[in-house]
């Protein structure tokens, strides 16, 4: 099985950049996903606790599992370290389409996982670093940072959907079904309620 693996971090961020490469790449090579793995979730999250745990654990023997970076899988070296070990011990094919890397159990996929997930980890290290600098400065130079005390964007995710939300809550969907009618997370739709 071929599996398509998308992650964002955050609900504002879109998948369809990560799934337009993934369809690419399969073009080229004449593959086609089986099934899609999508969540919006932080990539510092236990492994367990996300869809990709749960897809790991029921890959098999020769499965390939194509994402646009290894980046994708996990935020820190040992995480990512930790999920291409998991894959290789049991045969499950690693391919990643930006990083343009093919691991699988062989000596040369765990030198180049040990060293791209090093080389990640220094430059997450590096931005965090530079970032958390470049703030203090401007702190030090007196600069407010942030968006001001009290300030909230005019517009939503749900904007605009006020009358269909007030619909569906007259007919007591649950929010959580609501959610998923609109295609968003439950608490966005509890959220939005709270200030309509």
């Amino acid at each position: 099985m071929i599996y398509g693996y998308i992650r964002v971090s955050t609900e504002r961020q879109t998948v369809e950049n990560q799934r337009f490469e993934i369809n690419q790449f399969c073009q080229k090579n004449v593959m086609t996903v089986d099934r899609w793995i999508e969540e919006t979730i932080s990539g510092v999250k236990n492994i367990k606790d996300r869809k990709l745990g749960k897809l790991l654990r029921k890959m098999k023997r020769d499965d390939i599992l194509i994402c646009s970076e290894l980046s994708r899988l996990g935020r820190n070296l040992l995480m990512i370290m930790s999920l291409l070990h998991k894959c290789m011990e049991r045969d499950v094919r690693v391919w990643t389409i930006k990083d343009n890397y093919r691991l699988g159990n062989d000596i040369n996929s765990k030198v180049l996982a040990f060293a791209f997930g090093l080389s990640a980890e220094i430059e997450r290290n590096l931005i965090s670093q530079r970032t958390k600098e470049a703030l203090a400065r401007k702190r030090a130079e007196g600069v407010t940072l942030g968006r001001p005390k009290g300030s909230k964007s005019k517009t939503r995710k749900l904007t605009g959907k006020e009358a269909e939300i007030k619909m569906m809550l007259e007919k007591k969907l649950s929010k959580s079904a609501i959610a998923r009618a609109l295609g968003v997370h439950r608490l966005t739709v509890i959220q939005f309620v709270k200030e309509l």
